[in-house]
């Protein structure tokens, strides 16, 4: 008699992985909005223009572009502490601490136009910070390959993958909360430099993590099998190329079409996002207002996505799943374009609130599984990273731009919140087309690889 599904669960809640996981979660979650939305609120605060907050955000594009260095890390172990950790953990390891240091560093010379003194040398204190944002940004990138490499390794069966991609889904929105609303109340209270030290050390959250958990055993097969030819010609191919034709060759021509969803399908979040704290700023919205109406009902509101998308996935699938996140999360962005004609009223930008963390707590869980159901368990650190970094690019290419486009929407004779309604309305409208392709891939209705598969 198999064991009834509620048990399974429950059994699978007590597992030490789970609880690593959430912490995993928190921690890769800690430094994205720190050198992305919430640096906005920061910046524009300070008076630096909307077209310079837009270019800075550039800094994200680290993320997109990880899966340059992911082989490296899948079959390489890193200096020192990977002989001491194991290849996963020292990784994670070495990338949580030189976040945390640049987090520190950011702390220190903050964002204004002006000139910092380092050693003697009189450097531009805004180029300053932004390369240390852009080391955030990079090492943050590296512990995010290597978290999901753990978790996909780590997992026994598809249902507990399912639990770890919730749970690591819970935790990392955990963190998103913090560093985009209990952040904002930190800094109307103690100021924004000792907000980010106070968020430096946050990291030591994933610290712990990495001291407790366990090196999975799949992360030492690509090792075993490649260690004495890694250096070669045919043995860097392998490394480099080996995941993407073994994706193509998995997926046969579902496969562009699978990218191509992908790779649209959070554009219209990425777009709206460095936009987001600005707008509020120039609303009249108090950040501590802001912060309060974000870790209250917008908790409730990310816990209450995700737990819908998990249920969601168990009952349809992952392909319906990311079917339904492709019109909740793009049409939350109306909300937006209505608060900025009707005003600053607390009521109606909480109730956008509450609308927008949970279509995007739901489409987050529904990317995610449905990218992880697609890897390939002997390179799955490279094959998420280039999944993953096709669903960031183009969003985080494009929204460089975001305030520029404001600007020039201004420009053309409208007020600042008109221009920020019909910009956040485009933002919407950007959407349509992913939405077409999932439509597309339930029609299609590809079957993904099991996740327990080998190659």
């Amino acid at each position: 008699m198999s064991e009834a599904p509620w048990r399974t669960v429950v059994r699978n809640l007590r597992n030490p992985k789970v609880a690593v996981m959430l912490m995993l979660g928190f921690s890769s979650g800690i430094p994205l909005y720190l050198v992305g939305n919430t640096l906005g609120f920061w910046m524009r605060e300070n008076g630096i223009e909307l077209s310079t907050i837009g270019f800075l955000s550039w800094v994200g594009l680290a993320y997109s572009l990880k899966f340059l260095w992911a082989p490296l890390v899948d079959k390489v172990d890193a200096p020192v502490l990977g002989r001491l950790l194991g290849r996963r953990r020292g990784w994670m390891l070495l990338a949580q601490v030189v976040v945390a240091i640049a987090l520190t560093g950011m702390a220190i010379v903050q964002p204004q136009v002006g000139t910092w003194m380092f050693a003697g040398v009189a450097l531009d204190q805004l180029l300053v910070f932004g390369g240390l944002a852009l080391v955030v940004a990079f090492a943050s990138a590296t512990q995010d390959i290597v978290i999901d490499a753990w978790r996909i390794e780590s997992a026994d069966n598809d249902e507990q993958q399912g639990l770890l991609t919730s749970t690591s889904t819970l935790g990392y929105r955990a963190a998103l909360l913090v560093t985009d609303s209990l952040i904002l109340i930190f800094a109307s209270q103690v100021g924004w430099s000792l907000s980010y030290e106070i968020m430096a050390l946050l990291m030591l959250v994933g610290v712990s993590a990495t001291a407790i958990a366990r090196e999975p055993a799949a992360s030492a097969q690509p090792a075993i099998a490649h260690h004495a030819k890694l250096y070669t010609a045919q043995g860097l191919f392998d490394a480099v190329a080996g995941p993407f034709v073994a994706f193509f060759r998995d997926h046969g021509k579902l496969a562009l079409l699978m990218l191509a969803a992908i790779s649209l399908y959070r554009l219209p979040d990425f777009l709206l996002g460095p936009m987001a704290n600005p707008f509020y700023a120039d609303l009249g919205i108090a950040k501590e207002t802001v912060g309060a109406v974000r870790g209250s009902v917008g908790l409730v509101a990310t816990i209450a996505g995700i737990a819908a998308a998990g249920l969601c996935a168990v009952r349809f699938g992952f392909v319906p799943t990311l079917l339904a996140g492709a019109v909740l999360g793009p049409g939350s962005n109306l909300g937006f374009a209505y608060l900025a004609l009707h005003g600053a009223d607390p009521g109606v930008f909480s109730a956008v609130m509450v609308v927008d963390n949970f279509c995007n707590g739901f489409a987050g869980v529904a990317l995610v599984g449905y990218m992880s159901s697609l890897t390939n368990v002997g390179y799955t650190a490279t094959q998420y990273a280039l999944l993953s970094s096709f669903y960031a690019l183009p969003g985080k290419v494009l929204k460089g731009l975001s305030g520029w486009s404001v600007e020039q929407l201004e420009a053309g004779g409208r007020s600042l919140l008109e221009a920020y309604s019909l910009f956040f309305l485009g933002t919407a409208l950007v959407g349509i087309p992913a939405l077409l392709l999932c439509a597309w891939l339930v029609v299609r209705k590809p079957a993904p690889r099991p996740l327990s598969a080998l190659p």
